[in-house]
């Protein structure tokens, strides 16, 4: 969803010109925060940036209402799309697989294993001839997409 201090009536403005410049039809809702009370507890108001305009953040929540990550653009500069999804693709790719994503990590790139808890799993790892380049890091490709 979208969180905006701007009205509905600027919302719908926004989405028809986006559809008429583009074609592309904005897929989810836009909530208006004309009072900026929802902007402000996310921390979307910046002293020193602006007293009425937010910067631009995106928040990745999952089900059970627990920020994952958050990404923050000042007011001059557009998002990375291409970034959002990226970071999207490796948040479901952990929690599914129970891996972690290496920098630049991109859907079909090797994931890490995490490491062994244990003396003895650490060990056991050292001659496993899994991809590890120390008994703390390893890595596998992950699983099809689904």
């Amino acid at each position: 969803m979208g969180l905006s201090i701007d009205s509905n009536a600027s919302h719908i403005a926004w989405i028809i010109n986006i559809y008429r410049n583009t074609g592309i039809e904005i897929p989810f809702p836009i909530i208006e925060d004309r009072d900026m009370a929802i902007s402000r507890m996310y921390g979307m108001i910046q002293p020193g940036v602006s007293g009425t305009e937010t910067v631009r953040n995106v928040y990745f929540i999952d089900s059970n209402g627990i920020i994952r990550a958050k990404l923050i653009y000042p007011l001059t500069n557009g998002r990375n799309i291409g970034e959002i999804l990226r970071l999207l693709d490796a948040l479901q790719t952990t929690d599914r697989e129970k891996v972690a994503t290496p920098a630049n990590w991109r859907p079909g790139y090797p994931t890490v294993i995490p490491p062994p808890k244990t003396v003895e799993g650490a060990m056991k790892r050292l001659d496993s001839g899994d991809n590890c380049m120390d008994w703390y890091l390893c890595y596998n490709q992950p699983k099809e997409l689904t």
